[in-house]
């Protein structure tokens, strides 16, 4: 049959027609002399047949814009992509490369070197056309008897499906220039409001691509009326416990922080109503979604426009005077917004998430904060570069968040960004050559700076390479407006080029089409059968490879588990010698009047944690547990790097071989089930490293959060003091339940973090071994003679599967 035809109809989703077409040996030219009567014989159901018919009518008349040289040369819509070069019997010289390039007589020319920008389209157009053969095919399995066989391949197909985001978080201070910073890497000079309102520090906000349509939209999260009536509630028996002027000052950051929020959304009416008053509905009619708890969703035709809607929910205007319309700013209530952004190549499997420094005392909103940074795969810290060396927040931001982004999280990159590099005095009456120089030198001098005191930072290393940390200098001023700089030597490109290699479009597509090939041979191989000599071997070898590697791969885990049992047993006895002395640094500060009562109260409040606005988190479940942390965080490390690669746990996934490659060689006659096996193998493989990523966080943050649990019944026992004298009452009640409960709770971590790893080792294990023999089972002990024939499909695939794997090599010749 001509695969032109057999193309057309799963474009068309008329796969099931294929073997009438064939049957009628239907090729390309016949295709276009077809009549009415012949396709009613074709196509008897009325449904199938008018689709097919406008179909065929739209080829019909592109095609003759084609030969009239009237073709539209711009990149087509997925659903429409008949101006794509068709993969025919003509051989392999046909390509999946994009555009096609006109001569100077108006007819299509060879096809030129597509540049990356054209190499992702039409890459996006190969991955939709795999996808819609392979719903097709799923399609195809269900309407068929549910064989094992016929139940495992509409998982393997539905398992293909997978949206990995690599998330980039953005932390500094107010002021500092991250939203201009963002909107000059992405290219939308409007997005992110900067200048006449200040931004919210506790808001969440997600910056990503659009994929569905051509509008700016962004989603409001808020949290729930319950959490606000709680946050009420805690502000009110602040202010109650609280009566001293002291912990009200204009000097008190939490006390202003309070004011703030509460004047944003109710203006001065706060100051005279109960929190029960504040809850009325009156204040939310803008709102309504907060009720109801939804999502609030704005969707607009510019970013400008965008922004002007968004930045009440994410900003504060706090200089509203006499006269003005007062406003109400909801951000108080907003948990995360995600903006996204139409035709934006950079964020199309990257999410940038200004992030605050310090998490927040909302529950919910400290959860979420938790998760995105722990999820970042790199981290921007942004300070403006007059003082970024010495500027405290920032440094004090990357140890704040060092274990959640380093054994507790996937961080492969820490960026130091030094922002308005070319915010200089006394430019002006200078010569170009001289500002550059001037700006060159300072920059030059900043990144000495910032990475002498990151070489200070020796806690923060244990978490890290040494190639991880890297400075840059930008100016989004000069990369969006300027002219005193080229815009490389504003280092705004050198972020762009960053992000370029997160987005792996061509991983994405690589991985689907793989996968779609694999699951496509077992198919047809299933539906072939025959060979059972070479089966019968085949599988007995495999079998043995798999064995082989099992034993290996368990003693690797298991001297990284002793090697853990070790550190983690130095740790137990340090905790326990150490602990009650760090505990009185903790307890007893050296400023610890009034205003330490309040933050001792909001400890035990608040399960151990004091989160101020500004500054450095108090956790106290954390201090107890620095012992035991410390001693393992190197070898945690080690055990578990963030890029993936090496240690003992992905070295011996990566080292996993079936060796299919060879195996193909010698037994072609099992060549498609071969095929399949090793798709899965790297499927597999995958998996587990993606399983072994997620389950490391658990595993690290065991230690705290057992301690957490343990000091659990001390802090609601502490929270119950009040009155005179609760600050000592508070103090003892800690002091005394560490002092009874340390011989315990720190073995019970060492214990819950080595079972967490001996579940995980049992896991690898038993996934390894279960996956794989199912594998061999399905593909080399089953025929299916109803398994339908998907030779076609598998020639169209194959054939882009091949061009795929050839775009590396050609882009490094």
């Amino acid at each position: 049959m001509d695969y032109f035809v057999c193309d057309k109809l799963i474009q068309w989703g008329l796969s099931e027609w294929i073997e009438k077409f064939k049957e009628q040996d239907i090729d390309k030219e016949s295709l276009y002399y077809l009549e009415n009567q012949d396709i009613l014989s074709l196509i008897p159901k009325l449904g199938p047949r008018v689709k097919f018919k406008r179909n065929l009518e739209l080829l019909k008349r592109e095609e003759q814009n084609v030969n009239e040289g009237t073709e539209d040369f711009s990149i087509p819509h997925p659903q429409h992509h008949e101006d794509i070069i068709h993969l025919t019997e003509a051989g392999p010289s046909t390509s999946y490369n994009g555009k096609r390039k006109r001569d100077s007589q108006g007819e299509t020319s060879e096809w030129q070197s597509p540049s990356k920008r054209q190499r992702d389209e039409s890459e996006a157009m190969m991955l939709t056309d795999v996808k819609t053969v392979m719903r097709n095919v799923y399609v195809r399995l269900r309407n068929q008897d549910n064989t094992k066989l016929n139940t495992f391949l509409k998982t393997k197909i539905s398992d293909l499906e997978t949206d990995k985001r690599e998330l980039v978080g953005v932390f500094g201070r107010t002021g500092a220039g991250k939203s201009s910073l963002i909107n000059a890497v992405i290219g939308e000079k409007k997005l992110l409001p900067t200048g006449s309102v200040s931004a919210c520090t506790s808001v969440m906000i997600k910056v990503e691509a659009n994929r569905h349509n051509l509008k700016y939209e962004a989603d409001v999260e808020f949290i729930t009326e319950e959490e606000w009536r709680d946050e009420l509630w805690s502000i009110n028996q602040l202010n109650v416990d609280n009566p001293d002027s002291e912990t009200k000052s204009d000097h008190d950051d939490d006390h202003r922080d309070i004011v703030e929020k509460l004047s944003a959304l109710y203006g001065d009416e706060w100051k005279e109503k109960t929190p029960e008053n504040l809850l009325d509905n009156k204040y939310f009619n803008e709102i309504p979604e907060f009720l109801k708890s939804r999502k609030k969703t704005l969707i607009c035709d510019s970013a400008e426009e965008l922004s002007a809607q968004f930045v009440k929910y994410t900003r504060n205007d706090t200089k509203q005077g006499e006269g003005k319309e007062v406003k109400r700013w909801y951000w108080p209530l907003v948990k995360c917004v995600t903006i996204r952004v139409p035709n934006n190549d950079l964020l199309q499997h990257v999410t940038i998430v200004d992030l605050p420094g310090n998490g927040d005392r909302n529950k919910s909103r400290d959860e979420m904060w938790k998760g995105i940074v722990g999820n970042c795969s790199a981290v921007w810290i942004v300070a403006g570069i007059d003082r970024a060396a010495s500027e405290r927040e920032s440094w004090e931001i990357l140890k704040n968040v060092s274990g959640l982004i380093g054994n507790g999280g996937e961080c492969q990159h820490i960026h130091f960004i030094c922002t308005k590099s070319d915010d200089i005095e006394d430019l002006d009456d200078r010569s170009v050559d001289d500002v550059r120089a001037c700006i060159f030198k300072r920059n030059t001098e900043a990144k000495e700076a910032v990475l002498q005191e990151f070489g200070k930072l020796h806690a923060i290393k244990k978490h890290f390479g040494g190639d991880s940390f890297k400075v840059f200098t930008v100016s989004s001023r000069e990369f969006l407006n300027g002219r005193r700089l080229n815009k490389k030597s504003t280092e705004i490109p050198k972020l762009q080029d960053f992000l370029k290699n997160l987005n792996d479009c061509h991983s994405e597509t690589l991985n689907y089409v793989s996968g779609a090939h694999g699951i496509l041979s077992l198919i047809q191989g299933a539906s072939c059968g025959g060979a059972t000599g070479q089966k019968t071997v085949v599988c007995e070898h495999i079998t043995k490879k798999i064995n082989d590697h099992l034993c290996p791969t368990s003693e690797a885990m298991l001297k990284t588990y002793r090697a853990f049992k070790k550190c983690l047993s130095e740790g137990v006895e340090t905790s326990k010698r150490s602990c009650e002395r760090s505990l009185k640094f903790f307890l007893y500060p050296r400023r610890s009047g009034s205003a330490f009562h309040r933050i001792l109260k909001c400890v035990v409040n608040n399960d151990g944690i004091y989160q101020p606005k500004k500054g450095k988190q108090l956790n106290l479940n954390l201090k107890l547990a620095s012992f035991l942390t410390g001693s393992i965080d190197e070898e945690f490390r080690k055990t578990f790097p963030n890029e993936g690669k090496h240690g003992p746990f992905f070295g011996v996934i990566n080292a996993f071989t079936l060796d299919t490659e060879g195996l193909i060689q010698q037994y072609n006659d099992v060549k498609l089930q071969l095929i399949f096996l090793k798709t899965e193998e790297e499927k597999l493989k995958t998996k587990l490293k993606r399983e072994i990523r997620d389950r490391k966080k658990t595993i690290y943050h065991s230690l705290m959060e057992t301690i957490e649990k343990s000091m659990q019944d001390c802090y609601e026992r502490a929270a119950e003091f009040s009155g005179p004298g609760s600050l000592l009452n508070m103090r003892h009640t800690i002091e005394r339940h560490v002092s009874e409960s340390k011989n315990i709770m720190f073995d019970q971590a060492k214990k819950v973090m080595l079972n967490q790893l001996i579940n995980l080792m049992k896991y690898i294990i038993i996934t390894l071994e279960e996956t794989m023999r199912e594998s061999i089972e399905l593909s080399l002990k089953t025929d299916d003679n109803l398994i339908p024939d998907v030779s076609a499909e598998l020639t169209m695939v194959a054939k882009l599967f091949d061009e795929l794997k050839r775009i590396p090599e050609e882009e490094m010749s």
